[in-house]
């Protein structure tokens, strides 16, 4: 397998972020704001020249992608979507905060999932089967360089679990329309599942 190398790149705003909802599944546009930040970043910071773009298939991913890459093909791959949040889907903290379920989810561990959710290693798993379908299609189609448009959680969850130098999913909280390049190489997938974290993207222009 040549080096393939991906820039993983979180949606724009939706009313929901503003609103300070948690959103998994729950399909929102993006905002008229959410879209007005993406054209301001596109003026200030350069993006990647990709061959294609992968995408979570929920809108506020798909429409940031055809934003920010114009005129590229776009694949969705169901594995990106967002978190299954349950029943915390569509509320906010203070909503949630005094019940008892939603004080244990915020603990963490890899078990713990909100009712009727995902947990992180339900997230994980599927990660690693997108990750699968992108390396595959990349190798099949000689595509050295392509994005993937999905969202925050997935991303901090995919660079904490396969991405080296180790780094604490809290901080690997990325921007609206921003994120991290990675590399991927056959030595260190095959050996350890793992890629090779470079750093944030967009540049600064």
């Amino acid at each position: 397998m040549k080096g393939l190398h991906l820039s993983l790149i979180r949606h724009g705003r939706t009313d929901a972020n503003d609103q300070g909802i948690y959103i998994g599944r729950t399909d929102y546009p993006l905002s008229e704001k959410g879209i007005a930040e993406l054209y301001n970043k596109m003026d200030e910071f350069v993006y990647p020249s990709v061959a294609k773009v992968y995408s979570s298939p929920l809108r506020r991913c798909t429409e940031t992608a055809e934003i920010l890459f114009p005129e590229k093909d776009i694949q969705c791959i169901d594995e990106l979507i967002e978190m299954n949040l349950g029943q915390f889907d569509g509320k906010s903290a203070d909503e949630l905060i005094d019940l008892p379920e939603f004080k244990e989810w915020l603990k963490g561990g890899a078990e713990c999932a909100p009712p009727e959710g995902e947990s992180v290693a339900d997230i994980q798993l599927r990660i690693f089967k997108a990750l699968a379908i992108i390396i595959k299609d990349m190798m099949e189609n000689d595509l050295r360089h392509c994005a993937v448009v999905t969202h925050g959680g997935i991303i901090s969850n995919m660079v904490a679990g396969f991405g080296l130098p180790k780094v604490d999913p809290k901080e690997l909280q990325a921007a609206f329309g921003e994120g991290y390049d990675i590399h991927i190489t056959a030595a260190l997938w095959q050996r350890s599942g793992a890629f090779e974290l470079l750093g944030m993207t967009p540049y600064e222009a």
